[in-house]
């Protein structure tokens, strides 16, 4: 599917989700953003740019991704405006702006979005951080990272972006995993069930019987936030 069908898609189910008052509303935002697509930062922030933070009210907790993702398209956000958005926004408004990344973004230019991301706790920033612009342009080494991150926060490794490829027969990964689920179990705490998964891809003939327990709890991802 192509990107523009991809969007496409998302718009036509969004406005199936809404009722006549919200996609009144996300007429008039695209609208807006359509109007500033090759613009030069503008000073206040466009129209389409204070829409873009009103979404959750209008559209909805359960559509304010979509109709987010939406918007950025729309106005054929550049990585300068996608990270002044990110910088700005709540963190309902970051996260969209994550999610947007590999509709907008070819190449690694708004990497530091995703790395800042990584460095929170917050659950559903994680999540959509190792989506699948991480997966494209992630560093080997800060890929890694961003898995053990998943783990650590309780994120459930099903989020992580072309994680069979990237995982598959990665002798250091595999190494990080078993080292994380020995000092976890030299502490006697559980190691989280996904641990296994992406070890039998890591390293898939070693033995995952010896790193971690055979009975894992399941993690817990925490309370959704959203602004």
């Amino acid at each position: 599917m192509t990107e523009t069908a991809v969007i496409d898609d998302l718009r036509t189910r969004l406005e199936a989700a809404l009722d006549g008052a919200a996609r009144a509303w996300l007429d008039q935002a695209t609208a807006e953003a359509a109007a500033h697509r090759g613009r030069p930062e503008q000073r206040p922030a466009p129209l389409w740019e204070l829409r873009f933070a009103e979404a959750g009210r209008r559209c909805g907790q359960d559509h304010a991704d979509a109709a987010r993702v939406l918007l950025l398209h729309t106005a054929e956000a550049d990585p300068a405006t996608l990270t002044r958005v990110y910088e700005q926004g709540t963190a309902a408004e970051r996260r969209a702006v994550l999610l947007a990344l590999p509709h907008l973004v070819e190449g690694p230019g708004t990497l530091p979005l995703v790395e800042d991301a990584l460095r929170t706790n917050d659950t559903r920033l994680v999540a959509a951080a190792v989506g699948p612009y991480a997966a494209r342009h992630l560093a080997p080494h800060d890929w890694r990272h961003a898995v053990l991150k998943c783990l650590f926060t309780g994120v459930p490794v099903a989020a992580v972006a072309d994680l069979d490829r990237r995982a598959r027969a990665d002798a250091e990964l595999a190494r990080m995993l078993g080292d994380y689920a020995g000092e976890r179990t030299a502490a006697g705490r559980t190691v989280p069930g996904d641990l296994h998964r992406v070890l039998a891809l890591a390293a898939p003939t070693a033995p995952s019987a010896a790193a971690a327990p055979s009975a894992p709890a399941t993690p817990s991802t925490g309370e959704d936030q959203e602004s």
